[in-house]
């Protein structure tokens, strides 16, 4: 077996190339919100398909994460990453040039297939290719891009789409994704380090839980009209579940691990990943919706994605800082202190509307809400991963990266329900309960 890169000069490029890749992973999970207005008018998408626009990225990325950390271990994280780069490249290529709203669907579930590959793969990569001495501030700059994508996609998005169309972001990614697989290629790293056999059958009832949950959160909001619509699939949602429990837990290397979760620690960490995913996802997907329509605000898609740049750069500096704040005053009143943040974000936002104080207010309140979803999103996976040993830190990762994609789902899912109800107001005190819901849950943690 070759030897790991462990020099300065081959850490550099395989860095570069990581860091690029998170980007633009990163870019696209929030750009896209400030172009499904236009795509929804130019592909004629009903309310049903701008959802699963974003829940087919994210549904398949929560199934296939955990495989993708067992596929760095096989493969070796640089081939694991290039194959995730080049799939994603390849459904950016083909939502560019997608002709009908179905094609984009389907390609954002490849488009997730590939992240769930990219971001295992790339964050194994750096810690492979850094020295031990230089393996904390390697995986700050992976964790750092893969953030400043988070927190500029709205205003590129927004941009890209007044200026270029919402296309042109998809060809961005492209641009972004080749040269990031050229460079892994040519410094292919390590070769895969054990062989595993796959968990087939696990991985088959995750899928049917995940998307029977989904599907049936869907059509509750046609509950009264077609009630079997949404109680056939959450009932099967609930068997699969169990099933998955059942059968995970006689295995002797299980796809979900589910002892991780008689952590407690690991057990809040998961849960506040799932409701801070589930706030993000949600906010700046009915913020845009409802700030580029007629009846909202009536901003063009640059404009809205200018009024979130308070909210872009809270995102990006409080997750700079978290590490020093959370030494300061401590983990868990870090957390909850975010979590507070967040809801009193949701609040001023909310009564910016009722006041029709639009810029003086709600730009407050998208700085304090964004302040306080970087305090739980950048320390809630060290906080799991902390008291977990060496041998099992791969295998939370990916049950921490799985809850967090699907809480996204699940938001953008009980969202729609709410937005076609009650509009965004209604949309703002659901996210104030879920952050008030974190604040709850952190005070399970163990004390600093």
């Amino acid at each position: 077996m070759p030897a790991a890169c462990n020099t300065k000069s081959d850490l550099r490029p395989v860095l570069m190339a990581c860091c690029l890749a998170m980007l633009a992973v990163g870019d696209n999970s929030t750009a896209i919100m400030a172009a499904l207005p236009e795509m929804r008018a130019g592909l004629q998408l009903g309310p049903a398909e701008v959802e699963w626009v974003v829940n087919a990225y994210l549904l398949t990325a929560a199934i296939f994460i955990i495989v993708g950390g067992g596929a760095a271990d096989q493969l070796g994280a640089q081939r694991s990453s290039v194959a995730g780069i080049a799939l994603f490249a390849l459904a950016s290529l083909i939502i560019a040039l997608a002709p009908a709203g179905f094609v984009v669907v389907g390609a954002r579930a490849l488009q997730g297939l590939g992240a769930a590959f990219a971001v295992a793969g790339t964050l194994a990569a750096v810690t492979e290719a850094a020295p031990d001495a230089r393996r904390a501030e390697a995986i700050g700059a992976w964790t750092g891009f893969l953030m400043l994508g988070f927190s500029i996609g709205p205003l590129i998005g927004g941009a890209v789409t007044h200026y270029a169309g919402w296309r042109f972001i998809f060809w961005l990614n492209v641009v972004a994704m080749v040269p990031a697989a050229l460079m892994l290629l040519r410094h292919p790293g390590a070769e895969g380090r054990r062989s595993v056999s796959m968990d087939w059958v696990g991985l088959g009832i995750l899928a049917v839980f995940m998307v029977t949950l989904i599907t049936g959160l869907q059509a509750l909001a046609h509950v009264r009209v077609n009630p079997q619509a949404a109680i056939v699939p959450l009932a099967l949602a609930v068997i699969s579940f169990l099933g998955l429990i059942r059968t995970e837990t006689r295995r002797s290397y299980p796809l979900v691990d589910f002892e991780l979760f008689s952590n407690r620690n690991f057990a809040v960490a998961a849960g506040l990943l799932f409701l801070v995913m589930f706030d993000i996802m949600t906010l700046l997907l009915y913020y845009n919706l409802f700030a580029q329509s007629a009846g909202g605000l009536g901003m063009s898609a640059v404009a809205a994605g200018l009024s979130l740049l308070p909210l872009s750069v809270a995102l990006f500096a409080f997750a700079r800082t978290a590490p020093s704040i959370g030494i300061r005053i401590g983990v868990r009143r870090m957390l909850t202190a975010g979590s507070l943040l967040l809801a009193l974000g949701c609040a001023i936002i909310w009564s910016s509307f009722q006041i029709e104080a639009i810029y003086t207010v709600l730009m407050p309140g998208l700085f304090i809400a964004g302040a306080g979803i970087a305090l739980i999103y950048a320390s809630a996976p060290r906080l799991g991963l902390a008291t977990l040993p060496q041998s099992q830190t791969g295998k939370g990762s990916g049950l921490l990266n799985s809850c967090s994609f699907l809480g996204g789902t699940v938001g953008v899912t009980f969202g729609g329900i709410v937005f076609a109800l009650s509009g965004f107001s209604g949309v703002l005190v659901l996210l104030g309960v879920s952050a008030l819901a974190s604040a709850v849950l952190c005070l399970r943690l163990r004390a600093d």
